[in-house]
């Protein structure tokens, strides 16, 4: 059983594991640093600030800084005294609205204080009231017994200040190594798939428009990067920081912390519900995209038909087809997003902040406890910044289910059953061919070749003529085996083919096709094809071998002219040359041309046929011809129809049976005088 898309994704998320640690280690350190913030800012407001309002003792010296001198007396804040201070009396500085009284006494928390006139304070127990004298303080006043509080508060701002910017360079430090890490696996995935493609057997791209495998290549695995550096950051981010919030809130309160982890199943459901209605739009909308794109593909290839056909508008409403069902989904998926994302999490935080409300109001009305104004202020940051996170993490969530889905369209192709990879044997081969009562179907019972037999010895050119779908090219798709016969055998120099492996079977065979494909780059790598066993010496001498000199020395950079997709500014007799040039500089022991002179002018015929004798020598052809001018030469010339051996012999052997290939030839050259 396979693993599934998540853990394979996360396997590959390993294979940069100590860059990640790293990133995690110094992502927990940055969030540690950061939630000091609301610590200390209690620190600040219960102590220092607010701290102020308490009880107050009249002391005989000016001990320390921390003794307040007012109106020629010295006070000191009760949970300041030292041992060696003389206490003479006791104050209660308190609040009403906006102004500050000292009170001598001492008076109790848990009341509330109302100015009556003239300094005189009425003071509201649970029960009682009294009135007491207070003297109000101007700010001068007020400044005086606030003096000590300044350097602890500039000392506490500052360390504040100091691990922010140290929780700065771990930040920078993580989404570095996050971000390095994330872009290095999407460099080994693309590898992965690419590699896994060239190894694919060639019925895997008959059967896909390359549009479809590109889109495999290109926009699933830039799904699934998004994946590693934006999602997979935010969500390790936003669990790291809701569990360090979740620690702080259990210090500051275990009930109201407790009733704040019902979200995280809450998320939990969400996502689980998410994934199984997103991953399925998803899907369709990837798979249309990949349809989209193979259209365009096929569409841009051949536009010169399209138009020449006049099928423009036929095209456009096939591709309208496509267009709309994309549209459809993505409206869907967009329908769901709008529901999730910030209505959701605006609906938990109203929910959070009702239930925050209620728990310390009542517990402030029933008397059983009265909160300090920096709790209030720490748990009201933290609450906030709880929510931070889980907005990332929901607004996340399409990002992630289209990665999901991404991924198991790349893991779909890796999981395709590959042709096995052999060390490449450097034994050369004669070219001794032979097919033994070979029978070959693409598909099952449909077959293409029924009991072909016929052997071609070392250095001897063989001929395949026949009508289209006569079998000619299944005969050389299974000699460099593409594919595997499923009767008979297939032997090279004795050797049954299927007990070589493919990369052996392959290292001497050439092949020269009706349309030869020019890669991007020069002259040169088109014919050495970046192999570093082939010199640039060997390369010119191949283009000259078979007279492709006589273009390419005209060419403004000759054999470093840069040639762009598919050699277009070549003609096709051009191309032709460059492919059989390319084939000597490999100096293969056997040679496949299938229907190399098929698009080839009468003018250009000549260099063809040259550059043919030229490839010909020490080496056995088998050559696929339409044109019969081309492999009269031919030792053997093999006439197919419908899958069958019906002649064999020479050029002139056969015009003597007065057969299929005698009409043939009668045909092709009837039209030759008729065209003169």
């Amino acid at each position: 059983m396979k693993p599934s898309t998540e853990k394979r994704l996360f396997q590959y998320a390993l294979s940069r594991k100590k860059l990640i640690i790293i990133g995690l280690i110094c992502l927990i350190i940055a969030v540690g640093l950061e939630l000091t913030g609301p610590f200390i800012a209690k620190r600040v407001i219960d102590h220092h600030i607010v701290g102020i309002q308490t009880t107050w003792l009249e002391v005989e010296a000016n001990s320390d800084t921390d003794t307040v001198d007012y109106k020629d007396s010295f006070f000191k804040r009760e949970d300041r005294l030292k041992e060696s201070d003389a206490i003479l009396n006791e104050y209660t500085l308190v609040q009403s609205e906006n102004n500050y009284y000292l009170v001598e006494g001492t008076i109790s928390r848990h009341r509330s204080i109302e100015v009556i006139d003239d300094g005189r304070l009425k003071i509201s127990y649970d029960q009682s009231t009294e009135l007491i004298a207070g003297e109000q303080l101007s700010a001068g006043d007020l400044y005086t017994f606030f003096g000590p509080e300044v350097h602890p508060i500039i000392l506490l701002l500052s360390l504040y200040l100091g691990l922010i910017l140290i929780a700065a360079v771990f930040q920078y430090t993580k989404t570095y190594l996050l971000q390095i890490s994330a872009n290095k696996i999407i460099q080994k995935m693309r590898n992965d798939v690419f590699h896994h493609i060239e190894a694919l057997p060639m019925q895997y791209f008959v059967n896909r428009p390359a549009g479809k495998i590109v889109a495999r290549v290109t926009n699933d695995t830039e799904a699934i990067k998004e994946l590693y550096v934006k999602v997979l950051e935010t969500f390790v981010n936003g669990f790291i920081y809701m569990t360090g919030i979740f620690v702080a809130l259990f210090l500051l309160n275990t009930t109201l912390a407790s009733i704040c982890l019902l979200l995280i199943p809450l998320l939990f459901v969400w996502m689980k519900l998410y994934k199984k209605y997103a991953g399925n739009y998803n899907y369709v909308i990837r798979t249309t995209n990949t349809d989209i794109n193979g259209s365009i593909n096929e569409s841009i290839q051949g536009m010169p038909i399209i138009q020449a056909f006049r099928r423009t508008k036929e095209t456009q409403q096939e591709f309208e087809v496509l267009n709309n069902r994309h549209f459809s989904y993505q409206k869907k998926l967009i329908v769901l997003n709008a529901l999730t994302s910030f209505n959701l999490v605006n609906a938990i935080r109203g929910v959070a902040f009702v239930a925050f409300i209620w728990f310390f109001g009542s517990s402030s009305l029933t008397g059983e406890s009265v909160i300090t104004a920096g709790v209030l202020y720490a748990f009201v940051d933290y609450l906030t910044r709880l929510f931070e996170p889980i907005t990332q993490i929901v607004n996340q969530l399409p990002q992630l289910e289209q990665a999901r889905v991404a991924g198991a369209r790349v893991f779909e192709l890796l999981d395709e059953e590959d042709e096995e990879i052999h060390p490449i044997d450097s034994t050369t081969i004669e070219g001794d061919v032979k097919f033994e009562n070979v029978g070959f179907a693409y598909t099952s019972n449909n077959y293409i070749l029924h009991n072909i037999s016929f052997h071609i010895k070392p250095g001897e050119t063989a001929a395949f003529v026949g009508h289209i779908g006569s079998g000619k090219s299944s005969i050389m798709n299974l000699l460099f085996r593409f594919y595997d016969p499923q009767k008979g055998a297939i032997k090279i120099d004795g050797k049954d083919t299927s007990s070589l492996s493919k990369q052996q079977v392959r290292q001497n065979i050439g092949i020269v096709l009706q349309d030869p494909f020019i890669f991007t780059g020069t002259v040169l790598s088109n014919i050495t094809l970046n192999d570093p066993t082939i010199s640039r010496e060997k390369a010119i001498a191949s283009l000259k071998a078979v007279g492709a000199d006589q273009f390419i020395e005209k060419l403004p950079k000759q054999y470093d002219e840069t040639v762009g997709e598919n050699g277009s500014e070549f003609s096709t007799g051009q191309r032709q040359l460059l492919s059989f040039a390319r084939a000597l500089a490999f100096d293969p022991s056997i040679l496949i041309l299938d229907e190399a002179t098929a698009n080839i002018d009468t003018e250009t015929e000549g260099q063809i046929q040259e550059a043919m004798k030229v490839l010909a020598k020490g080496r056995t052809m088998l050559v696929i011809a339409h044109r019969l001018s081309t492999i009269q030469h031919a030792d053997q010339i093999i006439v197919l129809e419908r899958g069958n051996i019906i002649e064999k012999g020479t050029h002139h052997e056969l015009l003597q049976l007065y057969g299929n290939y005698y009409q043939m030839f009668k045909m092709q050259q009837g039209k030759k005088s008729a065209a003169l």
